[in-house]
C-alpha cells in the first residue's frame, strides 16, 4: 500500500499517461496534480508555467528539461521523474547543483524494445515493407527465383553495439535464429553478461568490418554521439544490415543515407531519428533499403502502463524523502 505524502506537493506531468500511473498520484494523500492533458508534447510556454512553483515533475524523453526550466520551477522542486529509461533530455550538471533528486524507469521496457529491435531486424534484412508494397501496387506478378531476397540469420555475425540489459535482451532473442557469432563493443568487456553468447568483445572498427548485422542499442553519451559515422559505414560489409534502436543521435544519419545510396551497406532500420519525428522530406525516407518506426520500442500496453506507475512510484518516493524504486544517482 502507499503512503500518503506528509503535506501538500504540487507536482506538473507533462503528458497524458495510463491511467494506473495517474490513479497512483491521484491516490497518493496530499498530491495535487497539474496535467498537460494531451498525447502531443506540451508547448514550451506551458511548461515553463506548468512546473512553476512544483515540488515535483513527472515528464517524459520529448521534454528538455534544461536550466530554463529548472529556472521557472524555481528552489521548491525537489524531484524530476522521468517516464523514460534515457535521460540525455535532462540537465543533469544543473539538476545536480540543486540538489534535486532524478527517478527513470529501467528494466521495465527491455523486452519490449528487445521484442521491437528483432522485428526492425527481420523486417529490414528481409525487405517486408517493401515486399508489402509490392503486394499492394500490383508489383507482385508471379513467383521468381531472385526477387525479393533479402538476407538471413542463419550462420550469421551479429554485432551489438551497448551490450547493456537491451543489448543483451536482443542476443537473447536472436540466437535461436542460428546466429553463428556474437560480437560486441561498448566502454568496457562484460564477460559475465557476453559468457551467456560466446560473445567476444572487439573494438568498434572489427565490430563493423566482421558483422553481416549491427544492432545499437547503447546509450548516449559524448563518447557515442556520431559515432556511427562515415567511416563506420565504410567498414562495413556491402551486405550487411544496420539497426539502431537506442537514440538517433548516435548515428551521422547523413552518412548513413550516402552509405545506403551508394550501396556501401544493403539495408538499415531505424526506431530512433534526429530529430524526431523525421521531417516527411528527409532524403532517408525516399529510400527503399531503409525502414523507419516512429520509436515506437516500448510501445506495448503493458510496458507503458508499468512505465507510468513506476514513474509515478519514483516521484511519490522522492516527495517523501524516501529510497526511490529506481533513482538515477548523481
Amino acid at each position: 500500500m502507499r503512503r500518503a505524502v506528509s503535506r501538500a506537493m504540487a507536482v506538473f506531468v507533462t503528458r497524458r499517461i495510463s491511467a494506473e500511473g495517474l490513479r497512483v498520484l491521484a491516490e497518493a494523500g496530499g498530491c495535487r496534480v497539474q496535467q498537460w492533458d494531451s498525447e502531443e508534447p506540451v508547448p514550451r510556454a506551458q511548461l515553463l508555467a506548468g512546473v512553476s512553483g512544483k515540488q515535483g515533475l513527472l515528464c517524459l524523453l520529448s521534454d528538455r528539461i534544461d536550466r530554463e526550466v529548472l529556472d521557472a520551477a524555481g528552489p521548491s522542486l525537489k524531484v524530476i521523474s522521468t517516464m523514460s529509461v534515457g535521460f540525455d533530455h535532462l540537465a543533469l550538471d544543473e539538476i545536480k547543483k540543486r540538489g534535486i533528486r532524478v527517478g527513470y524507469t529501467p528494466d521495465v521496457l527491455t523486452d519490449a524494445t528487445a521484442e521491437l529491435s528483432v522485428a526492425l531486424l527481420l523486417a529490414t534484412c528481409r525487405r517486408l515493407p517493401e515486399a508489402v508494397e509490392q503486394v499492394k501496387n500490383g508489383g507482385w506478378t508471379t513467383w521468381k527465383p531472385l526477387w525479393m531476397c533479402g538476407y538471413g540469420l542463419s550462420d550469421s555475425t551479429v554485432g551489438i553495439i551497448g551490450l547493456g540489459r537491451i543489448g543483451q535482451a536482443v542476443a537473447r532473442r536472436l540466437k535461436p535464429f542460428g546466429v553463428k557469432n556474437f560480437l560486441y563493443t561498448g566502454s568496457r568487456p562484460k564477460p559475465e553478461s557476453a559468457a551467456e553468447f560466446q560473445a567476444e568483445f572487439v573494438p568498434l572498427t572489427r565490430l563493423a568490418e566482421e558483422s553481416d548485422f549491427v544492432v545499437v542499442t547503447c546509450a548516449l553519451t559524448p563518447d557515442t554521439q556520431g559515432m556511427c559515422n562515415k567511416d563506420f559505414f565504410s567498414r562495413m560489409k556491402k551486405t550487411s544490415v544496420f539497426i539502431n534502436t537506442s537514440r538517433g543521435a548516435v548515428v551521422n544519419q547523413e552518412d548513413l543515407y550516402d552509405a545506403l545510396v551508394s550501396g556501401q551497406i544493403a539495408a538499415a532500420g531505424l526506431d530512433v531519428t534526429t530529430p524526431e519525428p523525421l521531417p516527411t522530406d528527409h532524403p532517408l525516407l525516399s529510400l527503399k533499403n531503409c525502414v523507419i518506426l516512429p520509436h515506437v520500442g516500448s510501445a506495448t500496453y503493458a510496458t507503458r502502463t508499468t512505465m507510468s506507475v513506476l514513474a509515478a512510484d519514483n516521484l511519490l518516493a522522492g516527495l517523501r524523502g524516501e529510497r526511490m524504486p529506481h533513482e538515477l544517482l548523481l
